[in-house]
């Protein structure tokens, strides 16, 4: 006859539960070290089990990777308990937001939480991008990190994007309608993309469908999927870049520590005090709520979200071909060229490239400083290509020619700049990205604070 194993006797009615599912040899309850190796292993599967201790600085990185997966954590998280209230329909949404805030235990927290987080991941997210550059941390064997991280920047953006519809209130419904009104300025396409984001002519129900059904399901499964392949193949190039000044050698790497603890407990403590900053911010500042969304009164001025605000900015100076189609796709074509540039130096590890890329870093910001303000005035009360070439397409007097103008001065300053200080290519593709930046950061700054009724300039204070 068969002869069955015998239960011990002396077994919880938990373990034998287990061990009528899993006959085997039961293991303890509490196994620390067991634990230890399977968080040992799930840790090194995204790190090296050493790195180098110089790149443990937290001035080399400031730990916005890591600030960045707690801000994905902390969204996923509290969008969870957000859904537990929220109704994704015109008629309801409103309601149920003001009802969470009200009525719901925490709600008013949780949606504060939720709110900060995302707009602090686009901070985070961006902060983290000019680190990468500016440390020269996408040469090889990081060029296609470098494309992955992109990716995940604009993921974060399309996310902030569509759960800025959410609320259904005039903010978001406006900001939105401005948004997703850009889309026609494409060519051939972008009447269709338009309708089909809208689900029709106008922001409505189908509207809030698609945007809820994108930022709740498609954009997280895109951030789950990318953001450990991102991590995964920071580990499979050798780990971060080892912070050096331009005089050291790149294969100089100095002495090694385990990971274990030293990189993960520095990266613990940046996420605890990522995460109270998070919650006392949180406490002490509500997400914004306006009145509920009136498609028949426009407030004015109607603006973007504060991150698309730079693009609305330069609809105000240039067609919208070449504010929303033309420059953004040249900027974005050289942003994933960057990496499979020819460049003259390996410069991987040190900050703005060399001393002398610090100094004409300095000298493109101070010039954007001063040309993109006046630019922004001169277009507003002085230069009127429109009325001085009447009878010409508004796509060549308020776009081509205005763009080959800034062009020109661009490529002029490049050539001053490259020969003046005898810059090589890292230093000079450096500069005139700083030039950019500085200036997009203005328009943004511009359409922020310096707009009024009318999109009018107007002094602030």
């Amino acid at each position: 006859m068969p002869q069955h194993k015998v239960v011990p006797e002396k077994l919880t009615l938990f373990q034998r539960i287990c061990h009528s599912i899993f006959p085997g040899k039961l293991r303890p309850v509490i196994d620390r070290e067991g634990y230890r190796r399977f968080f040992n292993t799930l840790i090194l599967h995204f790190r090296p089990r050493r790195v180098p201790e110089r790149t443990l600085r937290f001035t080399l990185t400031w730990g916005l990777g890591g600030m960045a997966v707690v801000l994905v954590s902390l969204l996923i998280g509290t969008g969870v308990l957000l859904k537990f209230v929220y109704e994704p329909f015109p008629g309801q949404a409103y309601e149920s937001i003001l009802y969470l805030q009200r009525h719901v235990l925490f709600g008013q927290l949780i949606r504060n939480i939720h709110h900060w987080s995302g707009n602090g991941l686009i901070i985070v997210a961006f902060l983290h991008f000019l680190r990468v550059f500016f440390t020269n941390a996408f040469h090889s064997p990081r060029q296609f990190n470098w494309i992955i991280g992109l990716g995940l920047f604009f993921i974060v953006l399309c996310s902030n994007l569509t759960g800025y519809l959410m609320p259904w209130d005039q903010l978001a419904f406006w900001a939105v309608t401005i948004c997703t009104g850009m889309l026609e300025y494409i060519p051939a396409a972008g009447p269709w993309l338009q309708k089909l984001l809208r689900g029709g002519p106008e922001v409505g129900p189908a509207t809030l469908s698609n945007f809820y059904a994108i930022h709740t399901a498609f954009l997280p499964a895109l951030l789950i999927i990318l953001m450990p392949f991102h991590f995964w193949r920071i580990r499979k190039a050798g780990g971060l870049v080892i912070p050096r000044t331009p005089a050291e050698d790149a294969e100089t790497g100095g002495e090694s520590v385990e990971t274990m603890p030293n990189l993960i407990l520095r990266e613990v403590v940046v996420a605890l005090v990522l995460f109270a900053f998070i919650l006392v911010f949180s406490m002490l500042f509500n997400a914004p709520l306006e009145s509920q969304a009136n498609p028949g009164l426009s407030p004015n001025p109607t603006k973007a979200p504060w991150y698309f605000v730079g693009i609305q900015e330069m609809l105000m100076h240039f067609h919208p071909l070449f504010a929303f189609l033309i420059i953004p796709v040249l900027i974005i074509v050289a942003l994933l060229s960057l990496p499979y540039i020819d460049y003259q130096s390996h410069t991987a590890g040190v900050w703005f490239t060399s001393f002398k890329g610090r100094r004409t870093a300095l000298i493109a910001a101070l010039a954007a400083t001063i040309a993109t303000p006046l630019g922004i005035l001169a277009d507003e009360y002085i230069i009127d290509f429109g009325a001085w070439m009447h009878g010409v397409p508004a796509s060549i007097s308020n776009g081509l020619i205005p763009f080959t103008l800034v062009l020109t001065a661009i490529a002029g300053f490049y050539i001053l700049i490259k020969r003046r200080y005898s810059l090589t290519n890292n230093e000079a593709i450096q500069a005139i990205f700083v030039l950019f930046l500085t200036a997009f950061l203005i328009l943004t700054v511009t359409g922020i604070w310096f707009r009024g009724p009318g999109m009018r300039l107007i002094w602030p204070l």
